[in-house]
């Protein structure tokens, strides 16, 4: 890899992680259509450690008091009705699908599921799903001719049944396409829950799960020498910058907007996917390295 395709790969990974459209798709598709090697599992997962930091400095008042409350709680029986405490264990609780479909389906992940032909037909599927539940949560902020505004759920509703939904739909962000970012919140709005507290959990169950992730690769990584160390690093700190960036104004942006930009963008770009892969100007496996 070298370090102009870092630099890209890195900006794609930075600008696509927190919204709703795949970063892991994105990384593929950047690669396909320049030309150059898929970038691979090992490499996305190792840039999100940089984007997770973003997330970490972002949200790290509610982390600090999360991981605090928490603690205390282990040995503090008064402190277990604490909702900060509660709340590090339905991170908990939400962080074990993905957990356990990483590890069983890890050779799926890094090897079939990064077909374009799959890709294309997530960003389609999940962006309709986005779509559905962001009308569903219009239709009860704003209410209508015969129906009254509806309140949505917050974060202090949220319990061990809806913790391991969220989980089961942020497993489904494996698959190149799906989104962790969509797919949570889609399961979020679905469940009822405002916006900013389906995209909050989201952002706060993934934690775990990316530096796990990471971690893992990482470990392979050192283990194997398969990864171009400085290009890597390099994307990785960008991602970092421009996720950052992202985060913050992604977050003032779903307190007042539509998810529907998003739903557009995915279906688009899932059907020219399939026109490309269709008439051969692509290959399914395109820019897949030999092995």
């Amino acid at each position: 890899m070298s370090w102009f395709e870092s630099l890209i790969l890195g900006l794609v990974q930075g600008l696509t992680e927190f919204l709703p459209i795949s970063s892991s798709a994105h990384l593929r598709l950047t690669a396909a259509f320049s030309g150059w090697e898929d970038p691979g599992a090992a490499f996305t997962a190792i840039t999100q450690i940089g984007t997770e930091a973003a997330v970490l400095i972002y949200f790290r008042k509610d982390i600090v008091n999360i991981i605090s409350a928490w603690s205390r709680s282990l040995f503090n029986k008064e402190m277990r009705g604490d909702r900060d405490a509660q709340m590090g264990w339905l991170v908990i609780v939400g962080s074990i699908p993905i957990g356990v479909l990483g590890v069983t389906l890890k050779d799926q992940i890094e090897g079939p599921f990064r077909d374009l032909r799959i890709t294309a037909t997530m960003l389609i599927v999940m962006g309709i799903v986005l779509g559905v539940a962001d009308r569903l949560a219009a239709r009860d902020e704003t209410g209508g001719k015969h129906r009254a505004i509806k309140e949505r759920k917050t974060l202090d509703q949220l319990s061990v049944k809806d913790g391991l939904i969220f989980g089961v739909c942020q497993a489904m962000a494996l698959i190149p396409g799906v989104s962790r970012s969509g797919a949570t919140i889609s399961g979020g709005l679905l469940m009822g829950y405002k916006r900013e507290a389906a995209a909050r959990y989201s952002f706060l169950l993934a934690i775990p799960a990316v530096l796990a992730s990471g971690g893992y690769e990482l470990k392979d990584a050192l283990e194997g020498g398969h990864v171009s160390w400085g290009p890597t690093i390099f994307a990785t700190v960008i991602a970092f910058v421009v996720g950052y960036a992202v985060i913050a104004w992604f977050m003032k942006f779903i307190s007042t907007k539509s998810f529907m930009p998003f739903v557009w963008y995915r279906i688009a770009l899932g059907i020219v996917i399939v026109v490309l892969v269709s008439m051969g100007v692509l290959s399914p496996h395109a820019g897949e390295s030999a092995g």
